[in-house]
């Protein structure tokens, strides 16, 4: 195996688990502002998933494919589990208000949803760059954009829920390195070349869901609350 790749992949995922901080800069901001660099981030967000998806993953997953439409169950699945993933996620709410002898519940559902998307994305990216150094970067960027106000988001729910500012970047951090082992796994399947043909596909299906049902409404719902005022 080349060590080359190896450091690509392990680089990146590294860097998009160090996104996790981020969210310690936003006190230095107000909310208007950071609401309108949120809006920005999202939409930056949006073009990449989709082009990514749309300009590597899927040609680079036709091109290797004995079958198109094997690639188009593959990229169903990848959707379909990105459904299950987020509906487990939000599956239960606590409402017993904050305070500093009760923590919620969520903020716990929270960091342990997280750890899914982000095992997915170091799959992903390791995936990737077996496919190509280029594809490679493109989809670390893509998950990079996607991750930035998404962190931003989860920071300010811990806190939230009751954690210190140290505390919420500190467990934000290590949910994040779940990607670093989502890159060993990744690394392990490109051994099988049947599993790497199914996880390109997958993994755009999974950047077409988040794109189009998560990050594409936020963005309404922005354009109409502008409307609106």
């Amino acid at each position: 195996m080349d060590i080359n790749i190896l450091l690509y992949i392990f680089g990146s995922v590294i860097l998009v688990s160090a996104i996790s901080l981020i969210g310690i800069f936003t006190f230095a901001l107000n909310t208007n502002k950071l609401e309108k660099i949120l809006l920005y981030l999202v939409s930056f967000s949006v073009g990449a998933l989709f082009g990514d998806a749309f300009i590597h993953l899927l040609p680079e997953a036709f091109k290797s494919a004995n079958n198109g439409w094997v690639v188009g169950i593959y990229v169903l699945s990848g959707i379909l589990f990105s459904f299950i993933i987020e509906k487990v996620i939000h599956w239960r709410h606590c409402h017993v208000p904050t305070s500093k002898h009760h923590k919620h519940r969520f903020v716990y559902m929270n960091l342990v949803g997280d750890s899914f998307p982000n095992f997915i994305d170091g799959l992903i990216i390791a995936g990737s760059y077996f496919i190509s150094v280029p594809v490679g970067i493109a989809t670390t960027i893509a998950v990079i954009l996607h991750e930035i106000p998404q962190e931003i988001g989860d920071f300010g729910i811990l806190v939230y829920g009751g954690f210190s500012q140290k505390k919420a970047l500190f467990f934000n951090f290590i949910t994040a390195l779940t990607a670093v082992l989502g890159a060993i796994v990744g690394i392990v399947i490109s051994f099988s070349q049947s599993l790497l043909l199914f996880l390109i596909p997958f993994a755009a299906g999974n950047f077409i869901y988040i794109a189009g049902s998560d990050l594409i409404p936020e963005l309404h719902k922005e354009e109409c609350a502008h409307n609106f005022h």
